[in-house]
């Protein structure tokens, strides 16, 4: 009874400072969620009616601004580039960065923190840094407007942190997987991608979650290596929709809707994945 009582005593002191952190963390929340929704019923609205205000419901929700979005624009067109390019560098970024951060966790060979430096060295360069050389170097060698032009930096730039997850997180997988793979006469390449893989799964589900953002909305890159209108992505195809004396709002607000809705629709599909990889990393590190 007594300590029961302690219990209580403590639940009903602590409920205060419980009630203040849920009310912060709800209204924080709310701040995340809020534009997203604000975008999609300022998306059914008219341009009078947005110019109105901007912060009302619409009076009736229509669709026609996304239906003028298809028809006026390749909108479509866009989505398949930017799902192609994004899908792709996916691939590269996620086994290139498994295969590399597992060796250098893993093998003590010469040069190993050369080379694990020279891909922390790659998290340290910014994009915007390096626009110009990257522009000369891919217009002299010709790898300029082409389907897979923007495959090349957006793999290179993924990598690094790809590598450096992954390393971090292999350090602390018990070496005991691989010695009774081993014994069971397991090779190296079916113990890489049948147990280490698997058991890597949180981590590259997070990464692959991180990347995703960052390659559907890049932008600078998909500006200046591209100039063929077939190629265009989401992120430089929006531009079109502002205009230079007037902005068509609502139908711009359609189209960007348009372009999150996948990245909504993949972080809700893999939000447990990324917690879930993320308290790993956490506990694990």
């Amino acid at each position: 009874m007594r300590r029961k009582n302690i219990t209580e005593k403590t639940y009903h002191g602590n409920l205060p400072g419980k009630i203040i952190i849920n009310l912060v963390l709800a209204i924080f929340s709310i701040t995340c969620i809020f534009p997203a929704i604000w975008l999609f019923y300022s998306s059914m609205k008219t341009k009078s009616e947005f110019f109105e205000n901007p912060i009302a419901l619409p009076s009736t929700f229509h669709f026609g601004n996304y239906i003028n979005v298809l028809q006026k624009s390749d909108m479509l067109l866009w989505m398949k580039n930017t799902a192609r390019n994004t899908f792709l560098s996916l691939v590269l970024i996620l086994l290139i960065g498994f295969v590399v951060g597992y060796f250098v966790a893993r093998f003590d060979f010469k040069g190993r923190k050369l080379l694990y430096s020279y891909f922390l060295l790659g998290m340290l360069i910014p994009i915007h840094a390096i626009m110009i050389p990257m522009y000369i170097l891919f217009t002299k060698t010709g790898l300029g407007d082409s389907w897979y032009t923007l495959i090349f930096p957006y793999t290179a730039f993924g990598i690094p942190i790809s590598v450096f997850l992954v390393e971090s997180y292999v350090r602390n997988v018990p070496r005991e997987l691989e010695e009774a793979a081993a014994i069971d006469g397991s090779g190296f390449s079916r113990t890489l991608f049948s147990i280490i893989l698997p058991v890597c799964k949180p981590i590259l589900v997070t990464i692959g979650i991180i990347q995703f953002f960052a390659l559907w909305n890049e932008f600078t890159y998909s500006l200046i290596l591209l100039s063929d209108e077939r190629l265009k992505t989401i992120s430089v195809g929006l531009t079109i929709f502002k205009g230079q004396y007037s902005t068509d709002y609502p139908q711009m607000m359609s189209a960007m809707f348009m372009a999150i809705l996948p990245a909504i629709v993949l972080y809700f599909a893999f939000s447990k994945q990324i917690i879930k990889g993320m308290v790993a990393g956490a506990v694990k590190g």
